[in-house]
């Protein structure tokens, strides 16, 4: 099993689900079913690296409170079970995305001809551009 799995498992496994009345779609039966479903879990208690921690709370936004608790609301299907898997699905994919690294981006290197080129193309830009003033009939 590798650290992320474990991870995802572990927060699983800290899940408090609640089910809350839908809007949308369903008739009489959603005022009297409650379908939907809210998940949340403690990111303090899955205990992460502070790097991860920083790229789940970029990456959760306005879902996470400021107890530390990220809140995901499932109401897109008509029944519990659907709505609970896509719930857990969610959760899943935004710690899979907040535990991998970003790649890191290698520094372009620009040799002394592509910089004369670039400062020739400024130049002639520039004097296309002041070319454009208004005209005064002095």
């Amino acid at each position: 099993m590798t650290a992320i799995e474990a991870l995802i498992e572990r927060a699983l496994a800290l899940v408090s689900e609640a089910f809350i009345t839908a809007t949308g779609p369903g008739g009489q039966n959603v005022n009297k079913v409650a379908t939907a479903v809210q998940l949340r879990v403690n990111v303090y208690a899955l205990r992460l690296s502070p790097e991860v921690f920083d790229r789940l709370k970029q990456l959760a936004g306005s879902r996470m409170t400021s107890a530390g608790e990220i809140v995901l609301t499932a109401r897109r299907f008509r029944t519990q079970e659907a709505n609970r898997a896509d719930a857990r699905d969610r959760l899943a994919d935004l710690l899979r995305e907040a535990a991998t690294l970003p790649e890191k981006r290698a520094k372009s290197r620009l040799n002394r001809v592509g910089k004369v080129q670039r400062l020739a193309g400024k130049k002639i830009r520039s004097t296309v551009k002041a070319g454009r003033g208004k005209v005064s009939f002095d």
